[in-house]
């Protein structure tokens, strides 16, 4: 009788070492791909079977159909023309840390399940944290994606609102954020099971920052109303424009009001390892919790969020559920990270985190942000020095918002359909991907400079095909 059904060791060997050496190789030459996909909707769909398999299929068919079908249907954020949305690259050391991470296929949920893995979440926290000079007192949890750990905080706020009001209802609740806080905010209290009302939308100033006046007046109208304040989402690095909330002022007046304060760090978390960023998030002190995602701005591969919170207690509280079958001897010696969150199952995403800040250093670390931040400031030199495109946002780390305003076009739904068809003129070219967005109602073009393989070469390139086809579309717009 066969007593191991997996595939032999001699041919995993064969097809581990083929595909080490094709990510290799696709990673050295990756500019060479178009950076976004030109297939059509279901292409990948119709070139696959139906049905399952129902015999053993040999592995290099397997892998052949992986480079013909799978990789034309690849948008490519690995490649260094990929300047759309917040970027997301896997380092070389990421990837070796998720290889292994799969190879051990552990599940953290107790420290029992897995010693390695609770312990090197708890020290690569720790690291992310003296990183970024925050307190002591922040304890960190590694959850999936920015939307999970804004999610968590805003529970734990919600428990804390438990205690801060006698009559609590959670009709009454309310969250504020600014205009330009980001929609997971909105889908977390939509989760949570708050009225739709909940949250109180902030103006912005026209930095897009958020009017700390605004928020305090908005406060105290809830409470003369009968309402029930108990949140404030601050935004360090919005989507649209990459700006960032007056977390000092916020603070005072969370600290005022008794609300919990969470500072959505997703993007501009990473770089506030910079000393001159990390001036921008002062008051993060008196904060309860702040969430970054080293997978969106320090090469880890997708995914990994860190929840940070000086309300570990809170949190558990508002997630423990341990059953008979869970406990164990050692619970009152260590975390059980699954008491901290919605998952039970926990993968070890610690490992390739852990990978990455030893191969590179914080110096390290360090210099490739703050290079991105210089390219974006060129960048944005260019738009500001140019005489047809205008920049719409400050440049506080690495995003540039624009767009095109030529002087024959005058009519404002003109301009947008004109911004609509040069980016999509540009992206078409396979060389670049640029995201768009909407800024004070108008089409905004975005670049982002955050990919680990994006050079000055690759910014400049940008500029020059985004000249070159602003040039021809003005030529069909007259």
């Amino acid at each position: 009788m066969k007593k191991n059904f997996d595939m032999p060791t001699e041919e995993f060997k064969k097809y581990g070492h083929e595909l080490i050496d094709w990510i290799a190789d696709y990673l050295k030459n990756i500019d060479k791909y178009p950076v976004l996909s030109k297939v059509s909707p279901n292409s990948i769909i119709n070139n696959l079977p139906k049905k399952p398999p129902e015999i053993q299929e040999e592995m290099s068919n397997i892998i052949n159909d992986f480079k013909k079908i799978i990789i034309p249907g690849i948008t490519h954020w690995n490649h260094p023309g990929f300047m759309a949305y917040f970027n997301s690259t896997a380092s070389s050391p990421g990837i070796l840390g998720e290889l292994l991470s799969a190879a051990l296929n552990i599940n953290g949920m107790l420290w029992k399940t897995s010693p390695a893995s609770t312990e090197l979440e708890i020290v690569t926290i720790n690291w992310i944290r003296q990183m970024l000079n925050l307190p002591s007192n922040f304890f960190g949890v590694i959850y999936d994606l920015a939307s999970i750990s804004s999610l968590h905080a805003i529970a734990t706020a919600r428990e804390a609102a438990k205690e801060l009001y006698n009559n609590y209802d959670i009709k009454k609740l309310r969250i504020y954020g600014s205009e330009e806080a980001h929609s997971s905010i909105e889908k977390g209290i939509k989760t949570l099971g708050l009225e739709s009302s909940a949250f109180v939308k902030i103006k912005v100033d026209k930095n897009f920052s958020m009017k700390s006046n605004d928020l305090k007046k908005e406060i105290i109208k809830d409470f003369k109303n009968g309402l029930q304040p108990f949140c404030v989402v601050g935004t360090f690095g919005t989507t649209s424009t990459a700006s960032i909330d007056p977390i000092k002022n916020i603070s005072k007046i969370c600290k005022e009001y008794n609300l919990w304060f969470h500072i959505d760090a997703a993007y501009g978390g990473s770089a506030a390892i910079i000393k001159d960023i990390r001036s921008y998030l002062d008051g993060v002190e008196y904060a309860q919790s702040i969430v970054i995602n080293p997978h969106k701005w320090m090469f880890v591969p997708i995914d990994l969020s860190i929840l940070f919170t000086t309300k570990a207690d809170l949190l558990k509280r508002a997630f423990s559920i341990v059953p008979h079958y869970l406990k164990t001897n050692e619970d009152n010696e260590v975390i059980n990270f699954m008491d901290y969150g919605i998952q039970l199952g926990r993968r070890f995403r610690s490992l390739k985190l852990w990978f990455v800040i030893r191969y590179f250093g914080s110096k390290g670390l360090q210099n490739i942000i703050g290079y991105h931040i210089q390219l974006a400031k060129i960048f944005a030199k260019h738009i500001d020095n140019d005489k047809i495109f205008i920049r719409l946002a400050p440049v506080y780390f690495s995003t540039v918002t624009f767009r095109a305003i030529p002087s024959t076009i005058i009519d404002e739904k003109e301009l947008d359909n004109f911004n609509k068809n040069l980016i999509e003129e540009v992206n078409n070219t396979g060389k670049i991907f640029l995201s768009h967005t909407k800024v004070n109602n108008i089409f905004a073009i975005r670049l982002v400079i955050s990919g680990i393989r994006t050079t000055q070469k690759e910014m400049e390139n940008a500029w020059k095909l985004l000249k070159k086809k602003c040039k021809i579309l003005e030529k069909e717009f007259l």
